[in-house]
């Protein structure tokens, strides 16, 4: 299957998992036009991607999107990455959003607050998650500022709780939830939330020349941080909040140029170490 040529990517994670995104919407400015669209990657077979048109007055603009940054059983989560960026990347997308929710690590955040990252911290192991080693990635603005600014305004507008313009993310590997001493280690560090997304994707966004930004729902707090966290309170925020992250992204795209007004192209260079054989 050829993939087909895009303006933006749309990568869902856990904040809107629980929705058929994004026909449960029912907007009529938004049309799908493609379903379980898997493409032969050379990590293998991609995982379900959807294409759909957002319609506008000053042109459509199309988008791909997968859900739960296309992880899935007895896949990699550095190859399911691959796989994803892979594909954006013939596509030809050069701007994309990442959602997903993340446990809180500040004592000022609370649940159902939203933040939008300004920098990151990898505390993962997944190193060298890449798709080729042409390019010198800077990781100067990694989330794309003019982006960020305009994300910020829309969910202003739409979110009924607060909302941050900056934050530090720190990632970590999963499956599993981080132990209280690694929070305090964190904590110590500078870090806002915590969550196992962000990277590699911000490095796979960066080499393919794309900007990228992330929107981030409080789910919980990280261990040993205000009070344990609950379940129940989980399932509730995941179920409840979902169609309202789902329209900030989708107002979001439909203000957001498809064109890179701003410092990220400037990020990736050719790279200076050479292989000799």
């Amino acid at each position: 299957m050829v993939v087909p040529q895009c303006d933006f990517g749309l990568i869902g994670g856990s904040s809107t998992l629980s929705i058929e995104f994004p026909e449960s919407l029912e907007l009529d400015y938004v049309e799908l036009k493609g379903r379980d669209l898997v493409f032969n990657t050379p990590w293998g077979k991609s995982p379900e991607f959807k294409e759909f048109i957002i319609h506008d007055e000053q042109g459509d603009k199309k988008v791909l999107t997968c859900c739960m940054h296309g992880w899935r059983q007895g896949v990699s989560r550095a190859d399911a990455s691959r796989q994803v960026f892979w594909v954006l990347r013939e596509a030809g997308v050069k701007r994309i959003i990442a959602e997903g929710g993340v446990g809180a690590i500040n004592h000022l955040l609370k649940t159902r607050d939203l933040i939008i990252p300004h920098d990151y911290m990898d505390f993962s192991m997944r190193k060298d998650v890449g798709l080729e080693d042409r390019h010198l990635l800077i990781m100067r603005d990694a989330l794309c500022p003019t982006m960020r600014e305009l994300l910020y305004q829309i969910a202003e507008e739409n979110w009924p709780s607060r909302v941050f313009d900056r934050g530090i993310y720190v990632n970590t590997d999963g499956r599993h939830f981080e132990s209280p001493a690694e929070v305090g280690l964190f904590k110590m560090a500078g870090a806002d939330v915590v969550g196992q997304s962000i990277c590699p994707e911000v490095y796979l966004a960066r080499e393919i020349g794309a900007c990228y930004i992330g929107l981030y729902l409080v789910v919980n707090y990280a261990e040993g941080i205000i009070s344990p966290w609950q379940h129940e309170e989980l399932t509730d925020i995941y179920y409840n909040e979902s169609i309202n992250m789902a329209k900030i992204m989708l107002k979001f795209l439909r203000q957001l140029s498809p064109e890179q007004r701003c410092v990220c192209p400037s990020l990736r260079k050719e790279t200076l170490l050479k292989t000799y054989t």
